[in-house]
């Protein structure tokens, strides 16, 4: 879902610890918001090419804040744990996912077939970095917080495949399909992380689901 990390290279001086200041621009941003969120971009694409290196754990906090060139402090200010850094990559590469999704609508006639579409592209778009993928699923899958990976690809799912629908919008029981499918390309993307399946076996399976799951979505 991403194009290959680049290197990330340093400011010349750390100027996080000072206030920047708050002028306006003609467009109504303020400097301080748009460098704070330029600062989290590094952040994050740091944390990001790391991992794809070595898992989750080359993401140290002080490897990554050298990196990303802030202190430590700052980056404890905008992510407080591994945790938090962890999420905050997750929703960078669904980030990814929606834009292409938004570019490149599924054109297939069924739900269930628009659904197959958008997690075979996800599949593909993680395999690209497989150490990244397996570090952030598992991660994910063994974090003691709520994380909203599940939820974002749940929402996603019925966009898809119920033309536009939202989670606000959902039933209880489209949930619970929507979800469960995303949980069924979840475990198929370990086993295929492990080894243990090939593209072509997920998307066989992942059809198969999709079809007893979203028939009446």
């Amino acid at each position: 879902m991403r194009t290959p990390h680049a290197t990330i290279a340093a400011p010349s001086s750390d100027t996080e610890g000072t206030m920047e200041t708050h002028a306006t621009q003609p467009g109504g941003h303020s400097v301080r918001t748009r460098s704070q969120h330029q600062r989290r971009k590094r952040i994050v694409q740091a944390a990001a090419a790391l991992a794809s290196r070595g898992g989750v754990e080359a993401m140290q906090m002080r490897t990554v804040a050298e990196r990303a060139g802030v202190a430590l402090g700052t980056l404890y200010r905008y992510f407080p744990s591994k945790m938090d850094l962890v999420v905050a990559v997750v929703g960078e590469e669904i980030d990814l996912l929606e834009s292409s999704i938004e570019r490149r609508p599924p054109g297939a006639a069924t739900p269930s077939s628009r659904a197959v579409d958008v997690l075979m592209r996800a599949t593909r778009g993680l395999m690209r970095e497989p150490e990244l993928a397996d570090a952030l699923i598992r991660s994910l899958i063994m974090a003691e917080v709520q994380t909203p990976f599940g939820d974002r690809m749940t929402g996603l799912l019925l966009r898809v495949s119920a033309e536009g629908l939202s989670i606000e919008q959902a039933s209880e029981a489209q949930l619970d399909l929507a979800g469960s499918l995303a949980s069924v390309w979840v475990q198929e993307l370990l086993e295929m992380l492990r080894g243990r399946r090939t593209y072509d076996q997920i998307q066989r399976r992942i059809e198969t689901a999709a079809a007893r799951l979203l028939t009446d979505i």
